[in-house]
């Protein structure tokens, strides 16, 4: 009976083992088959580490493809603690290597970590240490790929361009707009160890990283050096306290240069303050425009029909009235009896406090909204002030007589040159934008930007007279040192007085001068600051206009502005030089020829008494006493 029950109960031993058994292998089928994915990847995530493989940014170009922002190849320094054996040695050699203290390299070298980045002294290494170091061959010492961000140019459209931080990420202007596109994603180098660090005999896996979007602006290189050029004249010449200038396409609001100065070296943008990186002065500076604003006021004039500037006549004393305010002419005795078109030409205050009146605040205010000014132009950048425009409670007598020629509103020069736009380019108000296109490494088109129309500010009857208007203020008025032979130039020059606490500063302007070209059909819209310009007589005939001269001329190379003959005359000046056409030679005798010759200096080339050929040719226009080369036989 005993053995009977010892035998029972070794039977169901047996079978709860056999069932125990049973449920195990079942266990880990299920393990194997179902699970087998996840715990996969739980045991990858103990025995796998990450090498991070830092990715290159998009590259920034001009419209024409030349590269303003690129990136560099360097190393990062990455320790795995555990696999390092030698920590003093290595301590002591890491240390040397990246100029750092022992007892500093040493905090990473102890530290009890999987990996560990030395940051910021690993980052972005130069060859010469990142060689040393992997002479060393030291165990648990990794140099990993890091991109680091180059700007060819230096402080070229540093502004606009902007700046990336240690980790690669944009912290100002396009860098930052733009800065999801630009950035990539980094890949990796995924090894295997075990809980000690030591390395597995598993292959490692590498997944490469993928480079950022390229960027492509709407900027032309060759203008923009043309700027930059002249913002550091101006400062050597002036040694101003700012400056800035901006070209725009009138007819699609796409920014063709933008300066400001000081600039800086994005490359090395710690060395510099926050106040100079963050002020990208042209959507940044908000102030009274002067006389450039009087632009505004008088197509609003001639769109609502208030005056005929050719036909219709002001006399200026030199000074008006206004309430209690006595506002003057910058010519003391005045302008005496003069068209509209002459009250332009000669920026006569009084004669724009008359369309102001005549416009009312109404309707003047009603314009200078519509043209832009009190609100964002939209444009994509970050930083863009709105200025300030009187609230209509404040709109009395006086400040509607100064707001018609510039002195009361606050506005940028981004809506200044856009506001322009619309006077000249038929009346329409663009939005401006800077970025053309983004596209990957193939060239392949993932976003393309183009014009915003915002809308209809004065009628294309009304744009044709204010072309017609700058361009006389250029041949006949205050712009003349912007005239350029042979090409349509309009323009207007502006002298705006700077207050502080209220008070306006004494011997204190920001000097600027807005242009176009050609005056007939432009193509380019430019504005041209400089505060507080030094050593010089407050005139834009000797500040601002030959520097715009000088930028307007590479702007007609760049766009490639065809030389027009049906331009107005200039009225020349006491110093102005004189220009003839040459007449045609070829065929004539050289004693003929010298009398017909008689404003330039000959150069005969050959023998003979004949002439063949002539440089420059017939018809051009050069200055007197220039060279002429005949050619004879």
């Amino acid at each position: 009976m005993f053995l009977k029950k010892v035998d029972k109960r070794i039977k169901l031993l047996f079978l709860c083992i056999l069932l125990l058994l049973f449920l195990v292998v079942v266990r880990v089928f299920y393990l194997q088959v179902f699970e087998y994915k996840k715990l996969s990847r739980l045991a990858k995530d103990l025995w796998s580490r990450d090498l991070e493989i830092e990715a290159d940014r998009g590259k920034i170009l001009d419209r024409n493809g030349v590269v303003l922002a690129d990136n560099l190849t360097t190393a990062s320094l990455v320790l795995i603690p555990n696999q390092i054996k030698e920590k003093e040695k290595t301590t002591k050699l890491l240390a040397e290597a990246l100029s750092i203290s022992f007892d500093e390299m040493k905090k990473h070298v102890y530290k009890k970590t999987s990996i560990e980045r030395v940051h910021p002294e690993g980052r972005r290494l130069s060859f010469e240490v990142a060689d040393k170091i992997k002479n060393y061959h030291l165990d648990g010492v990794y140099l990993v790929k890091e991109s680091k961000r180059n700007y060819p140019y230096q402080d070229f459209l540093s502004h606009v361009l902007g700046y990336v931080g240690i980790d690669n990420q944009g912290l100002s202007g396009i860098e930052l707009q733009y800065d999801s596109y630009l950035r990539g994603v980094n890949g990796k180098i995924q090894y295997f160890s075990d809980a000690h660090g030591n390395r597995l005999e598993k292959s490692d896996v590498y997944v490469a990283p993928t480079a950022g979007m390229n960027v492509q602006l709407t900027i032309d290189y060759e203008i923009q050096k043309s700027l930059e050029r002249e913002m550091d004249n101006i400062q050597d010449m002036f040694d101003a306290d700012m400056a800035l200038a901006i070209v725009v396409n009138p007819k699609t609001g796409e920014i063709l240069g933008m300066s400001s100065s000081p600039d800086y070296d994005p490359n090395q943008y710690q060395k510099y303050s926050q106040e100079v990186l963050s002020r990208n002065l042209p959507i940044w500076s908000a102030y009274e425009p002067g006389s450039t604003f009087k632009i505004m006021t008088m197509a609003s004039a001639i769109n609502e029909g208030v005056v005929d500037i050719f036909k219709d006549h002001f006399y200026d004393s030199g000074k008006v009235r206004v309430d209690s305010s006595v506002l003057k002419c910058w010519k003391v005795e005045g302008h005496g009896e003069q068209t509209f078109l002459q009250v332009l030409e000669n920026s006569c205050n009084p004669g724009f406090v008359k369309l102001g009146q005549m416009l009312g605040k109404e309707r003047l205010f009603s314009y200078i909204r519509s043209f832009g000014f009190g609100e964002k132009s939209g444009i994509d950048l970050n930083g863009e002030s709105s200025g300030i425009l009187f609230s209509d409670e404040q709109i009395g007598n006086v400040e509607l007589a100064t707001s018609a020629f510039g002195q009361g509103p606050s506005v940028t020069p981004l809506q200044q040159v856009m506001a322009v736009s619309a006077v000249v380019n038929g009346g329409y108000l663009y939005q401006p934008y800077i970025v053309k296109s983004i596209s990957d490494n193939t060239n392949t088109v993932y976003q393309e930007f183009g014009s915003t129309f915002r809308r209809k500010v004065i009628q294309s009857e009304t744009s044709a007279i204010m072309r017609l208007a700058l361009e006389s203020v250029v041949a006949k008025g205050g712009g003349r040192s912007a005239y350029i032979e042979g090409y349509r130039i309009g323009g207007k020059t502006g002298t705006a007085q700077k207050s502080q606490n209220g008070t306006y500063l004494v011997n204190n302007y920001i000097m600027s001068f807005m242009s176009i070209v050609p005056a007939n059909d432009p193509e380019a819209v430019m504005y041209l600051a400089i505060d507080n310009p030094k050593h010089t007589a407050m005139l834009s005939s000797y500040t601002t206009a030959p520097i715009a001269r000088r930028i307007l001329l590479d702007i007609i190379d760049a766009l490639k502005i065809p030389k027009q003959e049906e331009g107005l005359e200039k009225d020349l000046e006491w110093n102005d030089k004189v220009y003839y056409e040459i007449p045609d030679v070829v065929g004539k005798s050289v004693q003929d020829a010298k009398k017909s010759l008689a404003p330039f200096e000959v150069v005969i080339e050959g023998e003979g008494e004949k002439i063949v050929e002539q440089s420059p040719k017939a018809h051009e226009k050069v200055e007197e006493k220039s060279k002429i080369r005949i050619f004879v036989q």
